[in-house]
């Protein structure tokens, strides 16, 4: 299997094991930037977009709104889960004129040119290799229009992600995670230089600092049962899973944490005329 098809694979288990939790009311920075993204791309009625890795929906439902029954979305995900939950809101928003996709971002088969707006919020750092994943998003936007590209910036979630991690390498080392691959494109200058990799240079970016409220440790542990941490979460033994959990939520607790950071670079870059 390739590491693409590896990686496609992992996200999606992730992911749809994640669904239970994703939309829970704990985890709302996932729709608010989302709604950010789709802001700074100024849609207008009647535009295409494309949004990929879209989950259950943060920036494809509100471009729908925004490019109205004229214009058209298109929403992928590989977590078919997500995807699901995407459909129902649309359906009880009444938007019809979005079209959900259970597909991988880089075998769409759009012809260039077949969007006015591309989309992609907090994944293209699933693919190993984020350059070719964004020349393919690129070549998909038409002349004049915009690609969007929004990703974590430096200490994410911290300190409850170090938490969360120290707790996961005392029972098994072997899934610590020393590197997260969204670290190197975490500051301005990294995000720069890998989208100059794929040939999009004019790009405006945005470094946004923010912090996410925990009311209490439980608010942090239903943020990881809903985001990409599931994919580690689901490799341990129910005992093992409960010796994470408390030791985690411990550590919360002792040191007294009520917010966790939430740091957000927001790209948009405008394809040449």
């Amino acid at each position: 299997m390739s590491l693409h098809k590896q990686a496609n694979a992992k996200a999606a288990m992730a992911y749809n094991a994640a669904a239970d939790h994703f939309d829970h009311p704990v985890s709302s920075f996932w729709h608010n930037f989302g709604r950010r993204t789709v802001e700074r791309l100024s849609l207008e009625p009647g535009e295409r977009v494309l949004d990929v890795c879209s989950g259950s929906g943060g920036s494809a439902l509100p471009a729908a709104v925004m490019v109205g029954a004229d214009g058209y979305v298109v929403a992928a995900d590989l977590a078919e889960r997500l995807i699901a939950l995407a459909k129902a809101k649309a359906e009880a928003q009444r938007l019809a004129h979005i079209e959900f996709r259970v597909d991988d971002m880089l075998a769409l088969g759009y012809p260039d040119h077949s969007f006015d707006a591309v989309i992609c919020v907090f994944g293209i750092f699933f693919v190993p290799d984020m350059s070719e994943a964004v020349k393919e998003l690129w070549r998909m936007v038409k002349p004049g229009g915009r690609l969007a590209i929004t990703t974590w910036g430096p200490d994410l979630f911290e300190p409850a992600n170090g938490a969360f991690w120290a707790a996961v390498e005392r029972e098994r080392p072997d899934l610590h995670r020393a590197f997260n691959p969204w670290e190197r494109i975490s500051e301005p200058d990294g995000l720069r230089q890998m989208l100059a990799e794929a040939g999009v240079h004019q790009v405006d970016i945005l470094a946004e600092t923010g912090a996410h409220p925990l009311n209490e440790p439980e608010d942090w542990w239903k943020i990881a049962m809903g985001s990409g941490y599931r994919g580690t979460l689901e490799q341990l033994s129910s005992d093992t899973f409960t010796r994470v959990r408390a030791a985690n939520l411990a550590r919360l607790a002792q040191d007294r944490i009520a917010a966790i950071e939430t740091n957000v670079l927001y790209a948009v870059a405008i394809k040449p005329a």
